[in-house]
């Protein structure tokens, strides 16, 4: 069914008129955070598909220049639940990636990561919800399942997250569970296991940085790779762009809207000393950070079955990448 730019218009003004989200050529959809790494990612999908897309962040950590071009813009936080509602107006689908992402900063700063990882994401739950969107996509974090063993982790396990960071996501997960289960809001939970990719972050952003990024910014200006001790800590480094298409495909799928948690990693992990020697050149010990795990390891069989979705971009590829892109090789 391809309906006039019209009915679509008359869809978005009034989502009870009985379509189908997934019959349109195009929709409006609402990325938070969508200066980030990888709801600029998720942006650049929509877009590239011919949606229209709407941008709302507050540039505490996400840059205009990770935006794309034609995307709609509103600098606005999701703290301010009032500002949400006529922005989600008319809305399909929300991607909600705003979130304080360091896991480290979390324990220094409690109570600022609480108020806009919790706070905010019941915000645009509510917003959603009022504003008669059909779905949220949630973006989870792994560091859910704390210190859990054996692997690979499955999403039946029981979360023991550690630090505040993973306190706080996993409070989403279930806030998200609530909204569909009173609310009649359909939701999706991925659980994102070790992100990496262009755009990712840097010691630049501040020094809470994922690994790969630290690396690299780190060979480009010469400088020996910072090897937290012991170097055996073992990750599932997972490419943003298979992590946008998880996205995509838990906005669109029927199989899900219950707030179901779904792994969205490789089933494959390195160890630190690994991703050392894959980008190549010198490195030494540094110390050790809190709330850090040995291991983790996702069991992607639930995406594979309830989004059709498996990874498409090995670490190796990944990495080869990002060394073309800063000169390395």
């Amino acid at each position: 069914m391809s309906l006039s730019l019209d009915s679509r218009r008359l869809w978005r003004a009034s989502p009870s008129a009985g379509f189908n989200i997934r019959d349109l050529d195009f929709m409006k959809y609402i990325v938070t955070g969508g200066a980030g790494f990888i709801g600029s990612h998720i942006t650049d999908a929509l877009i590239e598909r011919g949606d229209e897309i709407h941008v709302l962040d507050n540039f505490l950590t996400g840059k205009r220049e990770r935006i794309h071009p034609r995307a709609i813009v509103h600098e606005e936080d999701i703290r301010n639940f009032e500002i949400l509602k006529p922005i989600f107006a008319g809305a399909a689908g929300v991607f909600h990636t705003a979130a304080q992402p360091r896991m480290q900063y979390s324990i220094t700063q409690p109570q600022l990561t609480n108020d806009i990882n919790i706070t905010g994401t019941l915000n645009v739950l509510l917003a959603a919800r009022d504003s008669g969107v059909k779905r949220v996509v949630y973006s989870a974090s792994s560091s859910a399942y704390g210190a859990r063993h054996p692997m690979p982790l499955t999403e039946d396990m029981p979360p023991e997250p550690i630090i505040p960071y993973a306190i706080q996501k996993r409070v989403g997960e279930q806030y998200c569970q609530m909204a569909s289960r009173f609310y009649g809001l359909e939701t999706v939970c991925l659980r994102y296991f070790n992100v990496y990719g262009p755009r990712q972050t840097t010691k630049k952003d501040g020094p809470y940085a994922t690994v790969v990024g630290i690396f690299l910014e780190q060979r480009k200006n010469n400088e020996s790779m910072s090897v937290v001790p012991d170097g055996n800590q073992r990750r599932d480094f997972t490419h943003v762009r298979d992590v946008a298409a998880a996205n995509l495909l838990a906005m669109e799928s029927n199989q899900v809207g219950k707030g179901e948690i779904i792994n969205v990693g490789t089933g494959t992990n390195y160890s630190v000393i690994q991703v050392a020697e894959m980008i190549g050149g010198p490195w030494e010990f540094c110390d050790a950070r809190q709330g850090e795990v040995k291991e983790t390891l996702a069991n992607i069989t639930r995406a594979r079955t309830l989004l059709g979705w498996q990874p498409k971009i090995s670490f190796e590829e990944g990495i080869g990448e990002l060394k073309r892109l800063i000169n390395l090789i």
